[in-house]
Formats: structure tokens, sequence, C-alpha cells
């Protein structure tokens, strides 16, 4: 399959084959289960002080044929404290449902929350990923709008890599007629529902072009991350998230020329 280079001006410059992997079958399930898997290596682990609440001398002396048994007492039999300055002699301490006590079921910090994924079945993911991108179907289907008839993925010379103005990168994006697809998630710009807008997560944004490059390049990183929903990755970082947010594949995405041509050395079979 055969794609076409563009030029910084929007006019095709030449064609290229595209690598091996886009012919990759597409395989949905994998891709999500992929993206999850990233998903969960994210979550921190969260839980109190193994020991909260327990840290105390309050034992328990209701135990039939105990000595100082609390048997026909009239009082519970439940774990007490002991004669202290600060503290009333015979406290209940050490347990759920009482002043100071402990939470019945809190969250372990060491529970695994991690979803793990074998290494070939994530490599398959984001090949099948990237063949994708070819779809113009799938690509239509997460919103993503285009000016005027492309070849998928979008692939320019390797000028691009270079533009240091975030003007430049907008004009260019006109020119090829995707900055519609800009506006389309800054119009999808809105404040998220509930209390994740006082945690750090104030707006929900939508994703939108992804540029691909051949190395870590700040030049282009800078001068196009003010571009709402705009993602830069160099192509080693490259990972199914990026291009399948949220495990929907078909992201709108740009390569740079040496980048499509690095995809023969990174997916050798």
């Amino acid at each position: 399959m055969e794609v076409n280079i563009y030029k910084l001006d929007g006019t095709v410059a030449s064609k290229t084959k595209l690598p091996k992997v886009f012919d990759t079958p597409y395989r949905p399930r994998v891709i999500l289960r992929a993206v999850l898997a990233a998903d969960s290596a994210k979550i921190q682990p969260k839980g109190n002080y193994a020991n909260a609440g327990r840290d105390t001398t309050a034992v328990y002396i209701g135990r039939r044929g105990s000595p100082n048994a609390l048997m026909n007492k009239g009082i519970a039999r439940k774990p007490r404290t002991k004669n202290r300055p600060h503290l009333v002699e015979g406290t209940v301490k050490g347990i759920p449902g009482v002043v100071g006590g402990p939470r019945s079921h809190p969250p372990k910090p060491w529970a695994t929350r991690k979803e793990e994924i074998n290494k070939k079945e994530r490599l398959l993911a984001l090949k099948s990923a990237i063949a994708a991108l070819t779809n113009k179907e799938l690509v239509l289907k997460r919103g993503h709008k285009m000016g005027k008839e492309l070849t998928l993925p979008v692939v320019v010379v390797d000028d691009l890599e270079s533009l240091k103005k975030t003007k430049d990168v907008l004009a260019f994006l006109e020119k090829i007629g995707i900055n519609l697809d800009i506006d389309r998630a800054k119009d999808k710009k809105h404040i998220r529902a509930g209390k994740g807008k006082t945690r750090g997560r104030k707006y929900r944004r939508a994703k939108s072009v992804l540029f691909v490059i051949s190395k870590e390049r700040l030049i282009l990183q800078k001068s196009a991350r003010n571009l709402e929903g705009v993602d830069i990755v160099a192509l080693k970082n490259l990972s199914a998230r990026d291009i399948a947010p949220a495990g929907q594949a078909g992201r709108l995405t740009i390569f740079s020329k040496e980048a499509l041509e690095a995809l023969n050395k990174k997916f050798i079979e």
C-alpha cells in the first residue's frame, strides 16, 4: 500500500510504500487489553498505616475462664485500656466502631492493582493499532475531521520536525486541512463534573492529532504542545495508549518520513 508524502505547503512531494507492520490484522480486544494494562500501571498505591487504630494498650479479658473475666458484670466483653494518665481506665479501644479505632476494611497498599500483559501480546497490540491508522472508517468513527482527502497515515517530509513556531505548525495543519480537528478538540473542552475538578483535572479534553517523530527533539515538542489535543511522541516511546486512546484505535496520526522508515527497524520479524 502506498501513501503520499506531503510537503509543508500541503502539496504532494512523492509516494512511499508503507512498512510491513501496516499489514497486521486489526485486533480491537488485544488493543484494549494493552491500553488497560498500561493505564493500570499508573495507579498509585494507597492505604492506611497497617496498624492504625491498633497501637493501644487495650486487652481483651472477656474470655470465659480467664482471670478477671468480664462474665456477669453487666458490661460489654470488649478490649479495654489499662490505667494510663491520659486515658480513663476501661475505655474500649483497638476495634472498629469505637472512638479512635481502626477502619473495618481499609484500602490495602499492598493490593495488586496492576494488570499484567505478556510482551508478545503487548507487541501485537501495538502492531495492530499501527495498522489501524490506515483505516479511514475507524479514524472518522473517533470523530476526527479532515478538510480534504488525505492518505492515511499522513506522512510529511522531515522538515516537519524542525518547525520552531506554533504558528508555523498551525499553518501547516491548515494547508492539509487538519486544523479542523484542532477546532473540534477546542469545542469539546469542558469543565469536568464531580470532585475531579478540584483534584488537578478540572477539564475534560478531547484527543486530536498525534505527531510521531524519529527522535526526541524539543523543537517540535515545544512548538506544537499548546495546540488543543495534540500529542508529540518519539518513535521509540510509541505505545498503544498513544495511537489508541481509551483502547479505541484509529487516531489521526502524522508521521515524519524518517519515523515511518524507522518502523521497519523497530519491528524486525
